[in-house]
């Protein structure tokens, strides 16, 4: 399977988890209120999709993308074999306000990440490593194969450190393990930035 940015997938609610949430306020999701992706945020997703699919080929999972103003900011909510990246319209007005695409790309990584912990492995990936750190090697993983260039590296690190998860450890635990997984996936670790 490719992650597969759909318009509409319905998760059962007992089935479905939240995996991860950028943002509080998790219990005001309201999942009836699912809309469509915006245009400009389908596209981004669609590279994404582009540079995960060069990493697991045929063994990708599945994934729905929704827009959502009930959402807090974005995050990854799966069930049995089904995923769905939910973000809230304001919140990518935001990061793309501070970061450009490069920081909504960021964003989309690292939470396609969890994804792609809970579907593949990998031996540069720690098994010490917590959920939030094993999402940002791959979020490393799949910048690299984006090739965003060193312009385009640093506002995507810049808004990862932002927006972080509430489990997220210190930012300067983080950025080796992105490290790591850019440079594992072909990404130069000399160009890799400093972002706080």
């Amino acid at each position: 399977m490719r992650i597969l940015f759909l318009s509409f997938l319905l998760l059962p609610p007992g089935a479905a988890q939240i995996v991860c949430t950028l943002g509080t306020g998790a219990s005001s999701y309201k999942p009836g209120s699912d809309q469509r992706p915006s245009t400009d945020a389908l596209e981004l997703a669609a590279r994404v999709n582009a540079a995960v699919r060069t990493i697991c080929s045929d063994h990708c999972p599945t994934m729905a993308l929704f827009r959502n103003a009930t959402a807090p900011n974005a995050m990854l909510i799966a069930g049995a074999a089904q995923a769905k990246l939910v973000y809230a319209p304001q919140f990518f007005a935001a990061v793309y306000g501070g970061f450009g695409d490069n920081g909504i790309l960021a964003i989309i990584a690292h939470l396609i990440g969890h994804a792609l912990d809970d579907t593949l492995g990998a031996a540069w990936v720690k098994s010490s490593w917590s959920p939030e750190l094993r999402a940002d090697g791959w979020a490393g993983c799949v910048l690299a194969r984006i090739d965003l260039r060193p312009a385009g590296l640093d506002p995507s690190l810049a808004a990862l450190s932002k927006y972080p998860a509430a489990a997220h450890p210190a930012w300067n635990l983080r950025l080796p393990v992105l490290r790591t997984g850019y440079t594992q996936c072909g990404g130069d670790g000399s160009k890799f930035g400093k972002a706080k």
